[in-house]
């Protein structure tokens, strides 16, 4: 640091955030040293970030308005506790120049751009012709004075549908729609209207063509009060829900070297304009073709940011205080060095089966995984209340990997192992998605959870562990707990094969016993790649899956209708046995007689004496517990003989086919 530069002493800082990010900010304080305050309502008196913080402040009752968007009493807080700094995190009033303001006049530092920046890009309205004269590329719309109802309708048919509809003064979904036709303009205008003026105390609207299979691609900025600025890359920021990101990942699939360097160009453009100082970011949209329009800019740390510092190995919140203090950036452009692949997945207590809707409640379990480039930023614990008052966003899961594939392979171990009990979440939602081949490949555009992963596709999308379990569990439940677990031949040795059904689709899960254990398998569950694993009950319908050095806890048990139900880390799967068989080992297949694995009765005989099958062609359909069992032959072969006719009942190990292999 040079002479000239006259630092700022912070040695206590208030929070004025919540959650998780509360507690992400006090984790790099007590790295530097500095003091945290906590503020809180009468909700949180028991949160994590009041847990964590050196001192805490209750700012008022539960009500955003009368705590965590109270200035007043959050300044109250400052002066009270002798902060000589305040960050604001993200969302709440983190992009309200008034909190700057107030903080310059009680002489608090603010950590963040000027109130006049924020001011400038808070403005969607303002930002738009602000950027457009610098060059920067906007989609065509209007940000006009005009407000009525008939003028913003005429406007939008002269932009042509579809429009989208956004709240001037905000953003993160809310106050934003998108009209397909002139018939539901009306009433989304006064739909998002009423939302933004609950949300930011301002109801004016921009309107803005509508992209389709667009992705939404953000470029992080840093700026001292110097001049020196630099741009931290881009973030892929397409898989959203309800115009709020759900996953985040950096560099975008998206981008090439050329592009890139055109929207980071842009990107500095516009914190230019502003005399940007702090952490920023600029959101672009990028269309099929390539172009790149201006969105808007976040004037504030944004709630992916964890997914640069992955990259880049800075600790950006570090970055705010250092540029609060009056420091210049340690380093230049050419300094900062992006390696390997992040991403970042959002945890939020919401069930994605019914609309989002959100699912408070008390917390009983919450067990984060652990591992090799997984970084886990939480708000929460286990005993912690989730309450309608806030956003339902509990905690964040970050990986980092050599490539995006290992990257997607590190996130898809972390959503496997997370645990969350008491409260529904969107974990089924997220493993979702990272097991589409459509996100897999880089193809998630901003539609994808609306067109790509509908809710008939969200419920089919098990995980290799759910039906692992669910074949471990029928090998070593015992009999007397449901006629479909009276495995005793499985257990005898050979292969096994369970066809688990979920939603409309059939998995053939297949296992073969390692030789010398009693419960280690080889399993491969339909199209994912084998596994090695042993399996162990407990008490109560739990089970535990154990690969390598990894143990995955699992409650499973079964259900009146005769199905199953698995549950892994709060997410629950229903799933029923469509066929279960004994598989001959090379060992034992001249040993024709196909047998019951239950006590039964035979629906149908599909087959007689002399004729040729094919392997896992249906031989007998059974039914046990109300629910139909396919025995298949498997092998290829010639029935030598039918023991059995359709009625009859038949007990568990009753020969009911001889099948000669081919080639025996």
């Amino acid at each position: 640091m040079t002479a000239d530069v006259k630092l700022r002493q912070i040695n206590r800082i208030l929070i004025a955030n919540r959650g998780e990010i509360a507690v992400r900010i006090e984790r790099t304080c007590r790295a530097l040293g500095i003091a945290t305050v906590a503020v809180y309502s009468d909700a949180d008196a028991r949160a994590l970030h009041v847990l964590e913080a050196d001192q805490a402040v209750h700012i008022g009752p539960a009500s955003l308005a009368e705590s965590y968007l109270n200035i007043e009493a959050i300044i109250e807080a400052a002066i009270e506790s002798d902060a000589d700094a305040l960050h604001p995190g993200y969302g709440l009033l983190s992009e309200n120049p008034d909190l700057a303001d107030a903080c310059e006049n009680a002489g608090i530092i603010f950590i963040g751009p000027s109130a006049e920046a924020m001011r400038s890009m808070g403005d969607k309205s303002v930002a738009r012709k602000l950027v457009g004269k610098h060059g920067v590329p906007t989609i065509r719309g209007y940000e006009g004075k005009e407000q009525a109802p008939a003028a913003l309708a005429k406007r939008a048919a002269k932009i042509g549908y579809p429009v989208m509809i956004k709240a001037s003064a905000g953003g993160g979904g809310r106050g934003m729609r998108l009209v397909e036709d002139k018939a539901q303009f009306e009433k989304a205008a006064e739909s998002a209207r009423s939302e933004a003026e609950r949300s930011f105390g301002d109801g004016r609207l921009i309107l803005e063509r509508a992209i389709r299979g667009g992705r939404h691609v953000e470029v992080q900025v840093l700026g001292d009060e110097h001049g020196g600025l630099v741009h931290l890359g881009e973030r892929d920021c397409s898989v959203q829900r309800r115009h709020q990101k759900v996953i985040e990942e950096s560099p975008s699939p998206a981008v090439d070297d050329e592009l890139r360097g055109r929207m980071t160009e842009a990107a500095l453009a516009v914190a230019r304009a502003v005399d940007y100082t702090s952490a920023g970011t600029v959101e672009f949209m990028l269309d099929a073709d390539g172009e790149f329009y201006f969105l808007e800019m976040n004037t504030r740390l944004q709630v992916e940011h964890g997914v640069t510092e992955l990259r880049t190995g800075l600790d950006i919140v570090r970055r705010q205080i250092a540029i609060a203090r009056g420091e210049k950036l340690p380093f230049a452009q050419d300094d900062i060095e992006f390696e390997g692949h992040a991403m970042e997945c959002r945890i939020y207590a919401e069930d994605p089966l019914r609309g989002y809707a959100p699912s408070p409640g008390r917390i009983d379990r919450f067990d984060v995984p652990q591992g090799e480039g997984i970084r886990n930023d939480v708000g929460t614990y286990a005993g912690d209340e989730i309450t309608t008052d806030y956003d339902p966003m509990m905690a964040k899961v970050l990986t980092w990997g050599r490539d995006r594939d290992q990257a997607i392979e590190r996130m898809q171990y972390a959503l496997s192992n997370y645990r969350v009990g008491g409260v529904r979440t969107n974990l089924p939602l997220l493993r979702a998605v990272l097991w589409d081949p459509v996100f897999r490949t880089g193809g998630a555009t901003t539609s994808f959870l609306d067109e790509e992963l509908v809710p008939g596709t969200l419920a089919m999308a098990v995980t290799p562990h759910v039906l692992i379990a669910a074949f471990g569990f029928c090998l070593i439940s015992g009999r007397d707990a449901d006629p479909w677990l009276a495995l005793g031949p499985l257990r005898a040795g050979g292969a096994a094969r369970v066809n688990i059904k979920h939603g409309d689709r059939v998995y053939a899960v297949e296992g073969q016993r390692v030789a010398g254990s009693s419960n280690k398998w080889r399993v491969k569950a339909g199209n994912f790649r084998e596994r090695t694993v042993r399996f162990a009950v407990a008490p109560g319908s739990h089970m535990v899956l154990e690969e390598a050095d990894e143990t995955t806890p699992l409650h499973v048990r079964w259900v009146e209708s005769g199905g199953m139900e698995v549950n892994l880390g709060g997410s629950r799967y229903s799933l029923s046995l469509a066929g279960l068989e004994r598989l001959r080992t090379e060992s034992t297949r001249r040993q024709h007689g196909l047998t019951a694995p239950m006590p039964a009765l035979v629906l149908k005989v599909l087959v007689r004496p002399g004729q040729v099958v094919r392997s896992r062609e249906t031989l007998i359909v059974l039914e046990a517990m109300k629910m139909e069992h396919a025995i298949e032959a498997p092998y290829d072969g010639t029935v030598k003989d039918v023991h059995v006719k359709e009625g009859s009942r038949v007990k568990e190990g009753t020969v009911l086919i001889e099948l000669e292999q081919d080639g025996a």
